[in-house]
């Protein structure tokens, strides 16, 4: 395991993600995030260096990891001049694991090419808890011989890894599982609520939706949550509105109409306006359910 690894963005899941690494026997030489205090208590943990500019992490590592948020934090990280993970890049391997649009894949390893970089999209459908034990579900779009260059890295992630095809499909298929579990939440959300205003049993309601054709994944992870108003964060409904935009851009690009990923989007949107975008997605039962915050 001679690769040295270094992580931009070690918020809860970049974290996680380079807290298994080290685990596995990885060296986790650096760590970068734009908020200094965190990147400082991981390094300081991680017994890696704390890093300020991008230039400086590429230098220090042979693979990086990118775990960001968004399409412009993304595209900031490679920017084409200034401070960017691309100065002195020649050889080295990027994987970029934020959710984001798949043109922001497909830009990325554009630039990459250009400079005679090494980029995969590894796109994560999974939570905290799989990062941290390495049974994450990755998802990664590029080319086969990157893929096969870090497979041994990642998997050390992951109990599920899976090249979908080249850059920007995985984040594709990634907007879909997001997009249907985002439905399927919102659905359970208002099924658990208009169970409340009837005044049913909602630990019996939710053991006949796990019997029957109302059973789903997100019934195990999110209904007891929903049922005792506990939204810890694993999956913010900040993010599940980001996604479901990312889901109905690309809809609408196909000329497809899709009337529940729009209407679940507005959901979560409408979680944000309130002040809730930090709550874990489970937290858009307090829309649903009578005498609640919605």
């Amino acid at each position: 395991m001679s690769e040295n690894i270094a992580f931009v963005g070690v918020g809860r899941m970049g974290a996680n993600m380079a807290r298994r690494l080290k685990d596995c026997g990885y060296p986790i030489v650096a760590v970068y995030d734009m908020d200094a205090e965190l990147a400082a208590a991981v390094a300081t943990e991680l017994g890696a260096t704390h890093l300020t500019r991008l230039a400086d992490v590429t230098a220090s590592a042979d693979v990086i990891f990118t775990v960001v948020s968004d399409d412009a934090a993304q595209l900031s990280l490679f920017a084409e001049k200034g401070d960017t993970l691309f100065a002195g890049a020649t050889g080295k391997t990027f994987i970029n694991c934020a959710t984001i649009s798949p043109k922001t894949h497909v830009e990325i390893e554009r630039r990459a090419k250009k400079t005679w970089v090494f980029a995969l999209e590894c796109c994560i459908a999974s939570s905290i808890p799989q990062a941290r034990d390495g049974t994450l579900f990755l998802m990664c779009g590029g080319n086969p011989t990157v893929f096969e260059r870090v497979k041994p890295i990642l998997e050390k992630l992951s109990n599920t890894l899976r090249l979908i095809g080249p850059a920007g499909q995985a984040a594709q298929l990634k907007a879909l599982v997001n997009m249907v579990m985002n439905i399927n939440t919102a659905g359970l959300a208002e099924g658990l609520g208009l169970g409340a205003a009837l005044g049913l049993d909602l630990t019996m309601l939710r053991e006949v939706f796990g019997q029957t054709g109302a059973n789903s994944q997100v019934l195990i992870t999110d209904s007891e949550d929903m049922q005792k108003r506990v939204h810890e964060c694993f999956f913010s409904a900040a993010h599940a509105a980001k996604d479901s935009a990312i889901a109905c851009d690309l809809a609408k690009g196909v000329g497809l109409t899709l009337p529940l990923a729009v209407a679940t989007k507005a959901q979560y949107e409408r979680m944000v306006e309130l002040g809730m975008g930090e709550l874990d997605k489970s937290g858009i039962a307090e829309l649903t359910f009578k005498n609640r915050k919605g």
